[in-house]
């Protein structure tokens, strides 16, 4: 945490021996030294090509190049810096759009243009912006890696500026600054054994490496359980397939069938205080349309831009396949960072097919042995270990901080048995399957219920049934069977016709479509429908439970189709019914007389 400085110290070189598109082969003089993962800049001509050890044999090592490698020669000479690919952690990274390697796009673009040439970067921070630091630590106090020394005010939230994770044990504050300074003004004198530094506000820290790591092994952290649902205001996630705060989701599909828009809605009404966006290979088309929507949505949460609580990782299909693999994990560790100051973190990860691709092409120059469709054999171990950085953990302060992680993936042709979408589904613990099906038919959000499915249903029964219903669990349970008992019934349909089955039977389908047409289907574009806080969820399962446990005893199957028909109608109006309107309560009134004719209150008691 000296001063922030991007031009790192060089003190040992390599030379090119090879060149495989994206990937070089160098080797080190006999007295040097090189790490995996080591960080090193291919130079050609004035242009210094920042590149990644991969690998290392003896005095060689592969290095994976984050730019075009066109021009790069046998003889280059490659400077070292001894320092891993590493993320710059600080105030002011709210608000924007980085690419993989943390370069500042709109910094960027603005220096260079739009064409962005090869070999430039710049700060990740603004070196200049002020803040006002309030000291929180005491003069002659004890602080453990990871503690609080003081805070900045960062848009809607309160940056917490933290002991650097490296110390090696509690440090002692000597002094402590305050008022307004910039990132490179010391903050602190802190003082191990009889070493004395100044720390700033900012810190580097690997970003292959979980941020929590060294501090669980110290204590200084914990690592906790998840007890509580993260709340979407998505009725089929919230209510059906719950994602735990601090859990693991993942939402595959095919083209087209409504993964941006999901994303997007989770983004904007997820109740999380942070939320980083990776686009680790998506279309330019669908980033670009992120990056320009984000900063005019309002965020329902603080009254702001939905911008001032993000961070976007842009790297798409047409920038470099290396740096595409890196965005992912760069994503993870700003959103560790955010997490360490006890704040609740969203992070998206669209679409980890193509950081999987991604990490496919490099494989395959590097001649590994492949694994199953070309992917490297070691695919299952690298997704478990990025999902795996997720979680909730005790931070220093006592407070709680929690990182969700959602990730996306494109399954070629929506094909849910390739190898990506298995290591996936083998890792997370909630499974949100789109389907081109109901996609096709304007089902929206597009998440097939008999596919999808979430183990944290019964882990989160404790809190469910404290915080809403005793019976929430069991009665979400006796739905999904009855969509399914509807999907059997609506398959022999398609053979026999209406009149191959019983009476009963067509009830019970007309029931499975007024719990899918009513419940699980939500406008992600109505300003009420969009987002269903869970109160008014527990209102409406209640009411839709009693609805499908009544026996109405129609004559035919007309009186039930014309039935159904009408209440699915109702209850799709009561949806977009903002809670305090004259509609809201006289469609409830009207669903409440259809489930209780002779009790209920009349429809215009408003």
């Amino acid at each position: 945490m000296s001063k922030v400085n991007e031009e790192h110290s060089v003190g040992r070189t390599a030379t090119v021996v090879q060149v495989r598109e994206s990937l070089v082969l160098v080797q080190v003089d006999e007295q040097a030294s090189i790490k995996k993962n080591e960080v090193g800049y291919v130079c050609v001509g004035d242009e210094r090509l920042k590149a990644e050890v991969l690998r290392i044999r003896g005095r060689t090592a592969d290095m994976q190049v984050f730019e075009d490698t066109s021009g790069v020669r046998v003889g280059d000479r490659v400077e070292m810096t001894d320092e891993m690919l590493s993320a710059t952690l600080g105030p002011g990274m709210l608000g924007r759009v980085f690419d993989g390697l943390q370069n500042p796009l709109h910094a960027l673009a603005e220096a260079h243009g739009f064409f962005l040439p090869r070999g430039v970067s710049a700060p990740p921070l603004d070196l200049d912006r002020q803040w006002q630091f309030t000291p929180v630590a005491k003069v002659g106090s004890k602080v453990p890696p990871g503690g609080v020394l003081g805070t900045v005010p960062e848009g809607p939230l309160t940056h917490k500026i933290l002991v650097p994770f490296n110390e090696p044990e509690p440090v002692v504050v000597n002094w402590l600054a305050e008022g307004t300074l910039t990132l490179n003004d010391p903050v602190a004198r802190i003082q191990t054994g009889d070493t004395e530094r100044e720390v700033t506000m900012v810190q580097r820290w690997p970003v292959r490496r979980p941020v929590p790591a060294p501090l669980l092994r110290r204590r200084y952290a914990e690592r906790l359980y998840s007890q509580e649902p993260l709340t979407t205001g998505t009725r089929i996630i919230d209510t059906f397939f719950p994602i735990a705060t601090g859990g693991t989701g993942c939402i595959p599909g095919p083209f087209g069938a409504g993964k941006t828009v999901l994303q997007s809605t989770l983004a904007r009404y997820a109740d999380v205080d942070v939320v980083v966006v990776v686009a680790c290979g998506e279309r330019a088309g669908e980033v670009v349309e992120t990056i320009t929507m984000y900063p005019e949505t309002k965020d329902p949460h603080t009254g702001g831009t939905l911008m001032d609580r993000t961070i976007i990782i842009c790297n798409t299909s047409s920038m470099p396949v290396a740096a595409r693999e890196a965005s992912i994990y760069m994503g993870i560790t700003l959103a560790e960072y955010y997490r360490q100051m006890g704040l609740n973190v969203l992070l998206i990860a669209d679409s980890t097919s193509r950081w999987a691709q991604a990490m496919r092409e490099t494989s395959g120059r590097m001649e590994e042995i492949p694994g199953e469709e070309a992917f490297p054999a070691y695919l299952d171990s690298s997704i478990k270990s990025v999902y795996e950085r997720a979680g909730v953990i005790q931070c220093p302060d006592t407070s709680q901080g929690s990182l969700t992680m959602i990730g996306t993936v494109s399954p070629a042709g929506g094909n849910f048995e390739e190898p990506v979408t298995q290591s996936t589904l083998g890792t997370v613990k909630t499974f949100l399957g789109l389907s081109y099906d109901r996609a096709y038919k304007r089902f929206y959000p597009a998440i097939d219920p008999l596919i999808s499915w979430s183990r944290y249903l019964d882990q989160l029964e404790p809190w469910l049934s404290k915080n809403l219903d005793a019976n929430w669990v069991a009665d979400v349970k006796r739905l999904h069977e009855l969509l399914r008992q509807g999907d059997t019934i609506n398959q022999m349909m398609q053979v026999t016709g209406e009149e191959g089955i019983t009476l009963e039977d067509y009830v019970i389908w007309q029931k499975s479509v007024l719990v899918d047409m009513a419940y699980l289907q939500q406008d992600a574009f109505d300003e009420v429908d969009a987002c269903m806080p869970r109160e008014r969820q527990l209102e409406s399962l209640r009411l839709l439970n009693r609805l499908v446990d009544r026996d109405y005893g129609f004559s035919d199957r007309d009186e039930a189709r014309e039935f159904f028909t009408k209440v699915i109608g109702l209850y799709k109006n009561w949806n977009y019914s903002a809670s305090d309107s004259e509609d809201y309560q006289r469609y409830k009134n009207e669903l409440e007389q259809a489930v209780s004719p002779a009790d209920a209150v009349p429809s215009d008691a408003g």
